[in-house]
């Protein structure tokens, strides 16, 4: 059957993306086909385009969507034609009204998530869920501890701050504007520092905190907010770079970790995480909690058309969104 997808056939800018004809067949073992209601945007998705995270070109993108399962390949067992379902996973190949793919990382939708929602919320709930759940600083967090969380305002960012005022974290933020710093605060976020303004944000966070620093800093900016990252750091705290948003770190010399206070440094990713069919179930199951109890509401800024997809990657690049964004098929 002839479907529409979004394909690059080289990285570049936002003009390579060109939506094309493509023909979606039957699932095969451990597959599903799904067609999509909504698919998610993710800064991923630029790395993708852009050659940071290299492809085989020519390349399919987008790493998350929900919609309807039409077809399970053999060997699926937890999904059936009918199931509403979204998902976070490899190979890319979301921006698309309908595709095959890996069914491990599928998960059944529940009723009380809209497929909008839930193609929102899936890569970045998933991302908020190993951070605050799993990527933890010595002797882990407990209620009351601070922690820095960097470009608070995006789509992860949100959900972080949310997730941890149910958890009873002392969210320090921050944002490029004080637009972004007050939507910030009003997800929970206990304090928010516009780093444009103060451009030493970390001797913010050291006024905030009474000099202590934070436990961990949970940084997606890369190379703009590193060295203030690394400074804002308690002794013994976490530096967990999760993305490259400004471009990548530079070279690490292990002597500065101990000269900043015998710190920590990891750079997870979440399909490490989503490994395993369980461990994703075990992910999702989480953050279907969080969100069917109210505790976080996904925020939709906007949606785009699949035919506008190249002006939404020049809004996510352009910083121009607050919170979360979606393509309708």
């Amino acid at each position: 059957m002839s479907e529409q997808a979004v394909v690059i056939e080289a990285a570049g800018g936002a003009e390579q993306l060109k939506r094309v004809d493509v023909e979606v067949g039957e699932p095969g073992p451990g597959e599903i086909r799904i067609r999509h209601h909504a698919c998610g945007l993710n800064y991923i998705d630029v790395y993708h385009r852009n050659g940071s995270y290299a492809l085989p070109l020519p390349a399919r993108l987008g790493m998350e969507g929900a919609g309807i399962v039409e077809a399970v390949g053999e060997g699926v067992s937890h999904l059936r034609p009918g199931d509403r379902a979204a998902y976070a996973c490899n190979p890319p190949g979301a921006y698309s009204t309908a595709r095959v793919m890996p069914a491990k990382s599928v998960l059944q939708l529940p009723e009380a998530i809209d497929f909008e929602t839930g193609a929102a919320m899936m890569l970045k709930g998933l991302t908020v869920q190993y951070l605050l759940r799993k990527t933890l600083p010595q002797g882990g967090l407990q209620a009351g501890d601070f922690v820095l969380f960097h470009a608070a305002a995006g789509g992860v960012g949100l959900i972080a701050c949310q997730w941890a005022r149910a958890l009873g974290l002392r969210l320090i933020a921050t944002a490029g504007s004080d637009e972004k710093c007050q939507l910030a605060l009003e997800h929970g976020a206990t304090h928010a520092i516009n780093y444009r303004r103060d451009v030493d944000f970390a001797a913010r966070v050291r006024e905030i905190t009474g000099g202590q620093g934070v436990k961990v800093v949970y940084d997606s900016v890369g190379a703009d907010t590193w060295e203030g990252s690394l400074n804002s750091l308690a002794p013994f705290g976490l530096l967990a770079s999760f993305g490259g948003a400004s471009g990548p770190v530079p070279p690490v010399n292990v002597g500065t970790l101990a000269a900043k206070g015998s710190v920590y440094l990891t750079r997870p990713t979440l399909f490490t995480h989503i490994a395993t069919r369980e461990a994703t179930q075990a992910m999702g199951d989480d953050l279907f909690g969080m969100v069917a109890s109210g505790q976080v509401k996904i925020r939709i800024d906007r949606r785009y058309a699949l035919a506008d997809v190249a002006q939404a990657h020049r809004d996510l690049e352009a910083r121009r969104l607050l919170g979360s964004a979606v393509l309708l098929p």
